[in-house]
């Protein structure tokens, strides 16, 4: 058997392996030595927990009230954790095999039309410097599908104009290739050229988007903008940072987009994550349906 808390070791795994945010590996700690005192408490340690008391644990977590989506998060965190305790030779059998977790809802991320994208995209002024910035800025996102925080951290060098391709460092360190298309490349070409020079004057920054102070622009101060042209579009849907992130996803599948290529330019590390915007299509559908056809 290893020496030292086979918590420890399994956090400091998948902190090494997989490059988790300290709050996910939180999490799993958090998780783990709930159950590590619920095993306690029955005088035995982590290593000897069988189905039952598995079982026991997830029982007493329900009846004391807890969420379904908390429930589930706890016994993939034992998954984890005893599928890395058996591949390490320390357990014999995995404890959490053939387990069902609750059933939640699909919480489907909200998304825009492709019509709403439209006229988000020519929501901002482009008589003006920052209208024509933002104009790039939402032309990319929507192209890109990245995350808000990857557009504002994006640098200069990270764009290959010529290759038409955005270089992006994701979560857990993981970079990836986003195509960019001819419509982002040339609103980003216009803005490289007739503004970001004003903007960055003499300083030598290297962000890309930048306000007329020749900072980078925040998350913050573009998510503020986003919904400023969303009044300004008319568009009524509560909005999320991830708006066009998912309007990207979602629209690429309604148009036969493969799922694998649709996890690979999200960035999703499990194909898991990328297929709720099939559910998000499939709704889609179900509702056009019951709106014209006379059946429905």
């Amino acid at each position: 058997m290893a020496d030292g808390d086979p918590i420890v070791r399994f956090l400091d795994s998948v902190l090494a392996d997989e490059g988790l945010r300290p709050a996910s590996v939180g999490a799993y700690g958090a998780d783990l030595r709930t159950f590590a005192a619920h095993m306690a408490r029955r005088g035995r340690d982590l290593r000897e927990a069988g189905r039952d008391d598995i079982t026991a644990y997830l029982a007493a977590e329900v009846g004391a009230g807890r969420r379904p989506r908390t429930t589930a998060r706890r016994l993939c965190s034992l998954r984890r954790f005893y599928g890395f305790l058996l591949r390490d030779g320390e357990i014999s059998a995995d404890p959490t095999d053939g387990i069902e977790g609750p059933r939640i809802g699909l919480n489907l991320p909200r998304s825009l039309s492709e019509q709403d994208v439209e006229r988000l995209l020519e929501a901002p002024a482009l008589d003006s410097e920052e209208g024509l910035r933002d104009r790039a800025m939402l032309e990319v996102l929507y192209a890109t599908g990245l995350r808000v925080s990857e557009l504002v951290h994006l640098e200069t060098q990270e764009v290959d104009r010529s290759g038409g391709v955005v270089r992006v460092m994701g979560k857990g360190g993981r970079e990836r290739l986003v195509p960019l298309g001819e419509e982002a490349l040339a609103w980003l070409a216009r803005y490289v050229r007739d503004v970001r020079p004003v903007f960055a004057g003499a300083a030598g920054v290297r962000s890309l988007f930048l306000t007329r102070r020749a900072a980078a622009m925040t998350r913050q101060a573009f998510w503020y903008n986003i919904k400023r042209y969303a009044i300004k579009a008319g568009i009524h849907a509560p909005l999320s940072p991830h708006t066009l992130r998912h309007a990207f996803a979602t629209h690429l599948i309604d148009h036969g987009a493969d799922l694998r290529a649709v996890q690979m330019l999200l960035g999703h590390a499990d194909l898991s994550t990328t297929q709720i915007y099939t559910h998000v299509a499939r709704e889609r559908l179900k509702r056009f349906h019951q709106q014209h056809h006379p059946r429905g």
